[in-house]
């Protein structure tokens, strides 16, 4: 999946070392295209406050898009 900037994912996997767990929702905030690999997204998230927690880089196959309720 191609994931735009700005636009939010949601992580599929825990990573304990950065304090983040699958569920978590971030904000794409660059893209990392390199030659014969998977496309890389560095990711933000954030707590309820606003605050950031981390910003990671990440394959693209460790996030997916949100979905609405209605389309489950």
């Amino acid at each position: 999946m191609n994931y735009q900037l700005y636009s939010d994912v949601i992580l599929l996997c825990n990573l304990p070392e950065q304090g983040l767990y699958a569920g978590d929702i971030g904000t794409v905030v660059e893209q990392h295209h390199v030659e014969g690999l998977e496309t890389g997204y560095s990711v933000e998230f954030f707590d309820l406050l606003g605050n950031t927690v981390a910003v990671v880089t990440l394959p693209g196959s460790y996030l997916r898009s949100p979905t609405s309720l209605v389309e489950r």
